[in-house]
């Protein structure tokens, strides 16, 4: 069995990102990247499903500038096996990356493609289930647990009602979701080995995908300041304040 996985390049979680002056974006400059957190799930899913022997090769896959090497590179430290670049430097949006990782799809023929179910710049959650739409595959998302077995993928996945459990044919596309596992930490000599770890290079022309973007950003703007906090005494000022001032009982 191959595996196929997703290493976006994203600001890391634990920098406060900054609004740029003119409104246009978010100021990446001299900011901190690193692999999107649902995407170092799905790696390290993806490693265990093979440390486990029920895969041979794990590859991972990432879209986007040349500096996207540095989170393919992270991937082969936790695990992976080889790692597939994709070069631009377009906007590329959820329904561009899902034609992307179509064309590898239908490139390496994996049996089962893992990918973080958000990102958590865009929050779009759309790549897995329109990459699952375009390869005509069967999808689990929000995955919490997987368990391979006889050509099927038995995924508990969470919905709003609580868990679903589902089974899917593979091969399949799963997205993955905050409790499905706790990654690991890079070990040095695993990131030494990294190094000497291969990585094709595709441009979007080649795979024959247009990554035109289709929106247009208008306007990026930071939220509001919150206001501070009250100490209330006791309940009946609470209620007071709830019915009074915030007008919302």
């Amino acid at each position: 069995m191959k595996i196929l996985v997703t290493a976006k390049r994203v600001v890391d979680a634990n920098v406060n990102v900054r609004v740029l002056s003119d409104n246009s974006g978010v100021d990446i400059n001299n900011v901190k990247m690193a692999v999107n957190p649902f995407d170092e799930i799905a790696i390290e899913e993806a490693v265990r499903i093979r440390e486990a022997g029920n895969a041979e090769e794990v590859v991972v896959a990432s879209i986007g500038p040349t500096q996207c090497k540095e989170q393919i590179r992270t991937a082969l430290a936790l695990g992976a096996d080889r790692g597939i670049f994709v070069e631009t430097d377009a906007d590329i949006q959820p329904l561009a990356v899902a034609k992307l990782l179509k064309a590898l799809v239908d490139k390496e023929n994996p049996d089962l493609i893992i990918l973080g179910k958000q990102a958590i710049d865009g929050d779009n959650i759309q790549t897995g289930q329109m990459l699952a739409a375009l390869a005509g595959l069967p999808q689990a998302t929000f995955a919490s647990e997987i368990l391979l077995a006889d050509g099927e993928a038995t995924v508990t996945r969470e919905i709003d009602g609580g868990m679903e459990t589902i089974t899917v044919k593979t091969p399949a596309v799963i997205t993955a979701d905050l409790r499905l596992n706790e990654p690991r930490y890079a070990s040095l000599p695993n990131i030494m080995k990294a190094k000497k770890k291969s990585i094709d290079t595709y441009t979007p022309e080649e795979l024959g995908v247009d990554v035109t973007p289709r929106l247009t950003t208008l306007k990026v703007e930071p939220p509001s300041d919150r206001q501070a906090g009250v100490i209330v005494a006791d309940v009946e000022e609470l209620v007071d304040k709830l019915k009074n001032e915030a007008k919302v009982i």
